[in-house]
């Protein structure tokens, strides 16, 4: 099994949880990373095959897919970050859009059956920042570098499906996967919300908020990556779901405020505060993006496990317990995909049945 990106937030967390299944996970990323950093925190690099090159070289990328002969594919690898893109606009579009390519072309020619879910955002979709959540058939857009790079990768997805995976005799079976804003313990990346109040709070300092009345879908890290795991299973399985997107998030009415957000993790966190500094000359960024999630209900039985308040939880307990230094965080956070995993089950959500 192979993960893109398995150092980064969603990459780490995919990367303990198969790794506690099971699965022999072989990561691959492009470079070292600054401290602190999940990787590190909760020793991934015990429980996966650490392998690096960039995504962006198209031999280094095709060489480890010829010699570990995947049989599932989680493309995370990114440039993940809005601001970050605009200082940083070509590479941005070469490492989502070009990488996307590379995986692609690199599995075109495997010779065996394998299952490839590649993750895009929810902001590879043209954001008119209406009332009702996008779906899957929308228009894909972007008006800053980071979301034109998700319209590029998705450009990108949908080129290789029509020319090379259409075919009757392919053996490649595609997903495509869009996730709205995520949080959780062990992202420390710049410019987001969550990592600035931590760092900023470790220090005994005010947090300083540049659009407190942004609205996001906010989720648990561990929700879309439920809805990756479910996606691949059932790719597996059946042949009709080949070359589906699939939107994951939470429900219509758990878009919350950045400052929404930020009052629920003083909560978790005392005498803790922070500063509004709401200003119009910060690079564009969206003030509200919804998904519509009916067909990955429909199509996989998926839904978002945890509320709001949960999500604020989770991810104040992980941040708490890491500096206090009180416990392993790879243990950590296993404890908190059991809780997870058996939160959905109590709840009845079928995917965690399987």
């Amino acid at each position: 099994m192979l993960i893109t990106g398995h150092t980064g937030f969603k990459g780490t967390w995919l990367s303990i949880w198969l790794s506690s299944l099971g699965a022999n996970v072989v990561g691959l990323a492009d470079r070292e990373f600054e401290e602190p950093s999940n990787f590190m925190a909760s020793r991934v690099a015990d429980v996966v095959d650490d392998r690096r090159a960039d995504v962006r070289d198209a031999v280094a990328v095709k060489r480890l897919v010829d010699e570990i002969q995947p049989d599932f594919v989680f493309h995370l690898a990114a440039q993940a970050l809005v601001r970050r893109s605009y200082n940083a606009p070509l590479e941005t579009l070469a490492v989502n859009g070009l990488g996307t390519a590379n995986v692609l072309e690199a599995l075109r020619g495997l010779k065996k059956p394998v299952v490839a879910i590649m993750i895009t955002s929810d902001k590879a979709y043209d954001n008119v920042e209406w009332k009702w959540g996008y779906r899957e058939t929308d228009r894909i857009g972007g008006k800053d570098p980071y979301s034109a790079s998700k319209g590029l990768a998705e450009l990108v997805l949908q080129s290789y499906l029509h020319s090379f995976f259409r075919a009757p005799s392919t053996q490649l079976r595609l997903g495509i996967a869009r996730a709205g804003n995520v949080i959780g313990g062990g992202d420390w990346a710049e410019d987001r919300i969550v990592p600035d109040c931590v760092k900023a709070w470790a220090q005994g300092a005010s947090v300083v908020v540049r659009n407190p009345s942004a609205t996001r879908p906010w989720q648990h890290v561990l929700e879309p990556l439920s809805g990756y795991l479910i996606l691949g299973q059932e790719l597996s399985k059946r042949i009709d779901f080949h070359g589906e997107a699939y939107n994951f998030g939470p429900p219509s009415n758990q878009n919350h405020t950045v400052g929404e957000l930020i009052d629920g993790m003083v909560k978790y966190w005392p005498s803790l505060n922070w500063t509004d500094v709401s200003s119009d000359k910060h690079p564009h960024e969206a003030g509200l993006l919804k998904l519509n999630c009916d067909k990955a209900y429909a199509d996989l039985a998926w839904l978002p496990a945890l509320c709001f308040d949960e999500t604020v939880r989770f991810t104040a307990e992980w941040y708490k317990t890491f500096y206090e230094g009180s416990g392993s965080m790879h243990d950590f956070s296993l404890s908190q995909i059991y809780q997870y995993t058996q939160l959905a089950a109590l709840r009845g959500i079928s995917w965690a049945k399987c």
